[in-house]
This record gives C-alpha cells, structure tokens and sequence, in this order.
C-alpha cells in the first residue's frame, strides 16, 4: 500500500495496475492511498490500420482490464503511453542505436505523446480516455544525444527521453499536460475519481 500526505484522501481501494515509479509518485504527490499490481501481460503491436489514438487505449484497457478480474468492487486504474511523430508510434528502445535512432528523429521537431487510461469503478463501468500533449524538441546533436543515452535514462522510455529526468535538455516547449508527457495526465484522472466518489478533497 502507498500512500502519502496531500490535498486529497482515497474512499475507496484504488489498485495500480502500472510499475511505473513516475505514476506511482503522481497518485502519492495527492495523497492518495493505493496498491500497485502490475499487469504482467506483454503489449502487442498496433494491428493494421489501427490509429495511434485506438492502440493506447486498447493497450490501458488490456492492462487493467488483466488485473481488474482479481480486483472485485475495486478501483482499477492503467495506462499506457506512447511517442508518436507523423503517425509513426515510438516504443521503448531494444538497444542504444536504437534510441538514438530515435532521438536523432525526434530532434528538431515537434511530436504527441499519448496516454490512455482505463479506469474499472467498483460497479464494474468502464472509464477510458486518451489525452494527447505536443511536445517541441530542440535540435541537439549526435554528441549530445550519445552522451544522453550513455546515463541509461532512455532505455525504458517510450521515445527514449523522460522530461522529468535528465531529458529535460530535450524539450523546448510543450503544449498540453505536463503530466501527460510524464505518464499519467493527473488532472484528468483526478476528476474521474472524484465525479465517481473514489477520493474526496482531505479535510483540513
């Protein structure tokens, strides 16, 4: 169980169907009391035609809907995030050519991260969403992205930069959350869990 002092107080068991640390920080930053059970399903590649948008979501439902059958009259929540540059998805990178080959394409230009998330409430509804943030990166060199990569940061990102981490030096502007891009579009989330009674505002 995690929890922290914050602005809000968890009603309702919320379990997190993620490993992310990042998703982790932002629920405990509320104050929000949860469990963390990662799906350990493996994420299929986007089927033919299927659109950027339909794909991270399918991907938020899978993981927690995997997780949710262990989890009766609970609150599930997962997400999963993804880079995309002219419709072209970004994964995590298999090795160090291949986040710089990444990175090299990024540079320069402006791209969406995506994250969709699920949400199974205790009656059993289904709440999925996708929200997406432009993100403008600045033009850095080979040098500069070699020696990027060579901190280790890149290897488990989607797109091979983390703009809370040392990846900060990549990124010139974004328009959209912030949070987003970390992993978990905060607000967003926020206003589900209240609307549905999970959390309440913590009393004073």
């Amino acid at each position: 169980m995690t929890t922290s002092q914050g602005p809000f107080t968890t009603i309702s068991p919320i379990i997190l169907a993620s490993g992310s640390p990042r998703r982790r920080e932002l629920l405990a930053d509320l104050g929000l009391e949860f469990t963390v059970h990662p799906s350990p399903l493996n994420e299929p590649k986007p089927e033919t035609n299927e659109s950027p948008l339909k794909y991270v979501k399918r991907m938020a439902e899978l993981k927690t809907l995997d997780i949710a059958r262990h989890y009766a009259g609970q609150t599930i929540l997962g997400a999963d995030t993804i880079v995309v540059l002219n419709d072209r998805i970004m994964g995590k990178p298999i090795n160090d050519a291949h986040a710089l080959e990444m990175l090299m394409t990024l540079s320069g230009n402006t791209h969406q991260v995506i994250t969709g998330f699920c949400m199974v409430m205790p009656d059993d509804t289904r709440i999925t969403k996708a929200i997406s943030t432009d993100v403008d990166m600045r033009s850095s060199t080979e040098i500069e992205l070699k020696r990027y990569i060579a901190t280790g940061e890149p290897a488990d990102k989607a797109g091979a930069y983390a703009i809370q981490g040392v990846g900060t030096f990549l990124v010139t502007a974004i328009r959209g959350s912030y949070t987003n891009v970390v992993g978990l579009p905060v607000a967003r989330v926020l206003d589900e869990l209240l609307a549905s009674k999970i959390i309440t505002p913590a009393k004073i």
